[in-house]
């Protein structure tokens, strides 16, 4: 059975910084994006992030086949991947770890 704790808190603090910062940010998302794209050095940990997101993209939908998920149920972690890069696996692998444990339970025979 997958832990749930650490993907959880990772989870939680990074989308509980990631919603501070976009509170408190001059420029729209677009708009920092566009600008982290005009530097090569910037551009560069841009595309290796989103070359990362991709690959945890691949898996996530190879995940949900193996067990026997349509890749449907997938895409909402996707798009949360393509917009946050993190936040989509992360939350991905709390819900699989929700869906384990549930299944362990009801599994269990009732004493």
């Amino acid at each position: 059975m997958m832990p749930v704790a650490l993907p959880l808190t990772a989870l939680i603090a990074f989308t509980g910084y990631t919603v501070s910062v976009m509170l408190q940010a001059e420029q729209s998302l677009i708009d920092f994006g566009i600008s982290l794209m005009s530097r090569p050095d910037t551009a560069q940990v841009v595309i290796d992030l989103y070359l990362l997101a991709t690959l945890a993209g691949v898996w996530m939908v190879k995940d949900a086949r193996s067990r026997g998920m349509s890749v449907w149920s997938v895409v909402p972690y996707l798009l949360l991947t393509a917009v946050f890069v993190s936040i989509g696996p992360l939350l991905y692998l709390v819900v699989r770890g929700v869906r384990e444990r549930k299944k362990v339970a009801a599994a269990a025979p009732a004493s």
